[in-house]
């Protein structure tokens, strides 16, 4: 019998450069002239990031250091799920971000398609949050990542377990 080779596609971050990221976007607030006198705090829940600031101008000037510092160590931007922007106490604003992890049914049922309609000889099944993808030939796979990064689907794919 010929031996079958496999990977899994899964939506992850690497939660402690998440960490790093706020730190070094906290410091950054901390030493701008423009954010520095805002009392704005930014805080990592197990699944959302919280920021509480004094106006909208700053919160946008937070967004963009977030993402930048994200950015930078090579974090997708595409696991930030921003909230609506909330009325806080004394004139402030708060707004939540929820970190994106895992992949929906819905999608990994239309990534499952998408494979089997491109790739008769390729078998994919949902395994919880992620996708197995196994086939006899390692060059199909490779042909199924390079067909899936020119996609842009709303979370980040990462391919793992590659066997």
């Amino acid at each position: 019998m010929a031996e079958t080779f496999s990977f899994d596609i899964v939506s992850d971050f690497d939660r402690q450069e998440l960490v790093n990221a706020i730190d070094q976007t906290v410091r950054e607030i901390k030493s701008r002239y423009d954010l520095k006198d805002t009392k704005t705090t930014v805080e990592l829940g197990d699944e959302a990031i919280v920021i509480n600031t004094d106006s909208e101008f700053t919160l946008d000037a937070v967004h963009t250091v977030l993402n930048t510092k994200a950015a930078k160590r090579n974090l997708s931007l595409k696991i930030f799920d921003y909230g609506k922007i909330e009325s806080a106490s004394g004139n402030r604003v708060r707004q939540e971000i929820k970190l994106r992890k895992g992949i929906a049914a819905d999608l990994a049922k239309q990534i499952s398609k998408m494979i089997r309609d491109e790739f008769k000889k390729v078998q994919a099944s949902i395994q919880g949050d992620a996708v197995r993808v196994s086939a006899k030939s390692k060059d199909d796979l490779q042909a199924i990542i390079q067909r899936l990064k020119q996609e842009d689907f709303p979370v980040a794919l990462q391919f793992v377990n590659y066997r």
